[in-house]
């Protein structure tokens, strides 16, 4: 009788993570993660852009994470997906998708403090598949920064 319990308990567990850790994100979850992202920013500005680079302190939970770019120059300092790392440095006003979209100058302008707005585009899903799907990022202005965290329709 315990070992059933420990193996359904087990089981359990397993489906529970596996579809956490697989969930895609809504507009919720990611309207979340960027007042959490404000709010840590504020808090302390270096330390939460070393976080989001280093995919620490939650700012990575499925394929919802927060990027953060300066808004005196554009560059990208802070994102957390793994398969667009390379972009640091990059300044956003010049990202575009496969389509040929730049949607980057959108990121830049929808970036005001005070405000969220929703911007669409393409882009590759966190993790090994670096398939390019729909998806639409909310952004805002903090601390001389555009931040936004996107989710995937």
């Amino acid at each position: 009788m315990f070992r059933k319990l420990v193996i359904g308990a087990v089981g359990a567990m397993a489906v529970l993570f596996s579809t956490t850790a697989f969930a895609q994100g809504t507009a919720a979850d990611a309207k979340a993660m960027l007042e959490k992202t404000v709010a840590a920013i504020k808090a302390d500005k270096a330390k939460t852009l070393d976080q989001i680079n280093k995919d620490e302190n939650g700012f990575l939970v499925g394929d919802i994470y927060p990027f953060c770019f300066n808004l005196s120059d554009g560059l990208l300092v802070a994102n957390a997906n793994l398969n667009v790392k390379q972009l640091l440095g990059k300044d956003v006003r010049t990202f575009k998708d496969p389509t040929g979209d730049l949607y980057g100058p959108r990121l830049y302008d929808e970036a005001k403090e005070g405000q969220i707005n929703e911007v669409s585009y393409m882009s590759p899903k966190p993790g090994a598949d670096k398939t390019w799907v729909p998806k639409a990022s909310l952004v805002t202005a903090v601390a001389g920064l555009g931040c936004g965290v996107g989710y995937y329709k």
